[in-house]
């Protein structure tokens, strides 16, 4: 339940910086934080709303109960789904929800200090180069593993291909001009700067940058920085298989339910001893 204690924002930046804020809060609460996401929305508790704030922080709470609501309202009672689907499509349920409320709180201000036509069209092209929630916590976004700097061993990956040497026997007249080489070089680096580009944190969703300590989840196959994920270059040099903190959680509601299963098989068996 948010009552704005966030300055307001008034330009067509301040907005969009509320924007990225609540993006990375809502982000973090679906991937990161997503073993705490779940115990908050307990279906039992009444309907419960995630709100992203400003500073990239986010809660699970009741919501306003002014009428009408001083921001946009995200949806209403995501706790009561949880326990009826798979957490995969719960999940990606609540970030598409998450997406519209984000564009509607945005809009909001927008309407409320008078955006004109080109302030809405540039807002909506500064929203547009971010990823959506929803294509973050799927994973729906082209990520090239070719494009990160480590692999699941934490290796550099070099910054700059090597070029095959040209072989000696190859006829003089075969060989390219200095301008040929020239563009070659730079077509290849063009595409490399493509691939980097279409790499995105599966927590935080920004871009790919050559001096970020990236890594691997195993398990999923999405890349991760290493400080949203609290892995540094020496921890990962010990960890022979990596999983990220979504499939970590989703290992361990898989071992405690087998237990469970285990256990009321035994009691039915055995009531004596149960």
């Amino acid at each position: 339940m948010e009552s704005i204690p966030h300055p307001i924002p008034r330009t067509v930046e301040e907005v969009f910086n509320d924007f990225k804020g609540r993006r990375g809060g809502l982000i973090k609460a679906l991937t990161t934080d997503v073993e705490k996401f779940y115990e908050k929305c307990d279906p039992e508790k009444e309907n419960l709303c995630l709100y992203g704030m400003p500073n990239e922080t986010w809660e699970v709470n009741l919501p306003v109960e002014e009428v009408p609501p001083e921001l946009p309202e995200p949806a209403l009672g995501i706790n009561f789904a949880r326990d009826g689907m798979q957490e995969k499509d719960w999940l990606s349920l609540v970030a598409v929800h998450s997406d519209s409320w984000l564009l509607s709180v945005a809009f909001y201000f927008g309407a409320r200090f008078g955006f004109g036509k080109s302030e809405r069209k540039r807002l909506f092209q500064m929203i547009n180069d971010l990823p959506t929630v929803f294509e973050v916590v799927t994973g729906s976004v082209k990520q090239a593993k070719e494009a990160t700097p480590y692999n699941n061993s934490s290796k550099l990956k070099p910054s700059v291909k090597m070029q095959p040497r040209q072989s000696e026997s190859q006829p003089r007249g075969a060989k390219l001009s200095s301008k040929e080489e020239e563009e070659s070089g730079e077509e290849e680096q063009e595409e490399e700067e493509e691939e980097q580009g279409a790499t995105l944190c599966g927590a935080c969703g920004d871009n790919y940058a050559n001096d970020e300590f990236w890594i691997c989840c195993d398990i999923c196959e999405r890349w991760f920085h290493g400080k949203c994920v609290k892995i540094t270059p020496a921890k990962a040099e010990h960890i022979k298989q990596y999983k990220c903190p979504g499939c970590s959680s989703k290992r361990k509601r898989r071992h405690l339910l087998a237990g469970l299963l285990e256990y009321a098989r035994y009691a039915a068996f055995h009531p004596e001893k149960a």
